[in-house]
């Protein structure tokens, strides 16, 4: 289980919900996805989000893989794993369920400036639904109480998490 952030490019006179609607309006969850072929701008996003993770967010050693279905980066680095999802129309940040207080908060920040550097670099909107709050001008204190919580809940009840 994992703490999950959703971005996804919003044509005009849609919110974020509506667009994410019109994607998923489609999906067969019996069927195969279809590969995820990046074009050129896909790719100079991607090296710009990198580029900009490695110096900006504070996340420690960044790494990179192409998937077949999505452009994938993963921090290495205090306080702890950060993944990024690229599929091209959207984009999605997990976070594991085992962050509690200050790593919490620091794992959080970490997160939400991820966020942020894609909706810059791809023109996404990028909506915390844990919280239901965006990215853009969201808490991360807000998600980091939320983590929290939920590590927190696990660890008691489950004895594990993430």
């Amino acid at each position: 289980m994992t703490y999950d952030i959703t971005l996804v490019r919003v044509e005009p006179g849609l919110n974020i919900q509506k667009a994410l609607d019109r994607l998923n309006a489609g999906y067969d969850p019996d069927a195969e996805p279809p590969p995820f072929r990046p074009t050129d701008a896909h790719r100079d996003e991607w090296a710009r989000i990198l580029d900009r993770v490695s110096r900006e967010a504070g996340a420690g050693a960044v790494e990179s893989t192409e998937y077949p279905y999505s452009l994938t980066l993963e921090t290495f680095g205090p306080p702890g794993r950060v993944q990024l999802d690229h599929c091209g129309e959207t984009a999605h940040i997990e976070v594991a369920h085992h962050h509690t207080g200050a790593a919490a908060a620091a794992i959080m920040e970490i997160a939400y400036r991820i966020a942020r550097i894609v909706e810059d670099e791809c023109g996404m909107t990028g909506h915390d639904f844990e919280v239901d709050q965006p990215t853009r001008t969201g808490d991360p204190a807000r998600a980091a109480a939320r983590l929290s919580g939920v590590s927190d809940w696990a660890l008691r009840h489950a004895g594990r998490t993430g």
